[in-house]
């Protein structure tokens, strides 16, 4: 694909350029299925911040540059890693797709139990709920589902955070729930950001093991130079 970045206002186009990007994806043999959950996936992520290529699976590193393209992500290669980078027009991209799938936004319920009700017949809305609930079933215009602790480590390693979650909840909350207040239970909202603090109570971070030193002397030597 030639290279066409495209302005966070120009949506249309844009739509219509991912319509035909989908149908790219097609013909090489790709699940549009896991196009869409990527770009929906994008659309959490912060504008700006660069993320790990190697956090991507296989076909999501297949498409990545073809979004850099379309003007979805940046690419940055460093000396040994490489960097994808959202741009706005990625993060506004569900919003985007959203309002030409409903005119009417306002469709989740949230309950105390963690079950989840979207009264939507949008496939993409399933999609989105599906990057951070567990979805069970879906009926002709209701999608029932639950927010569990698996679902959620899921969204958080793939970039989403607690409080984007909370807040998409918050903004696209039923009428029947959207004047209460607040709209989603507070035991849901702690226990979403109960859940993210406790993945991130341990970091990773690289390291080197040695061993087999041939004598003591080596060994204090290395660790004094450590």
């Amino acid at each position: 694909m030639h290279n066409c970045g495209i302005s966070s206002g120009n949506i249309s186009a844009t739509l219509s350029l991912l319509l035909v990007f989908f149908t790219l994806v097609q013909e090489r043999g790709l699940d549009s299925a896991d196009l869409v959950s990527f770009l929906l996936e994008l659309s959490f992520h912060s504008t700006g911040k660069a993320y790990n290529i190697n956090t991507l699976s296989g076909i999501q590193r297949t498409i990545i540059r073809d979004l850099a393209d379309l003007g979805l992500v940046k690419l940055q290669q460093g000396r040994k890693e490489s960097w994808f980078i959202p741009t706005k027009l990625a993060t506004n991209l569900s919003i985007s797709l959203s309002d030409t799938s409903s005119r009417k936004q306002e469709y989740a319920v949230v309950e105390t139990n963690f079950r989840m009700y979207a009264y939507s017949s949008s496939k993409l809305h399933c999609e989105i709920l599906r990057l951070f609930a567990r979805v069970e079933y879906q009926l002709p215009n209701l999608i029932v589902g639950a927010i569990t602790k698996e679902s959620l480590y899921k969204a958080f390693q793939n970039g989403i955070t607690a409080e984007q979650i909370i807040s998409f909840l918050q903004q696209n909350a039923h009428p029947r729930v959207a004047e209460r207040i607040p709209t989603v239970p507070e035991n849901v909202t702690d226990q979403i950001r109960l859940w993210e603090s406790d993945l991130n109570r341990v970091e990773c971070i690289p390291a080197h093991f040695f061993e087999e030193f041939p004598s003591r002397e080596v060994f204090e030597a290395a660790c004094d130079h450590a």
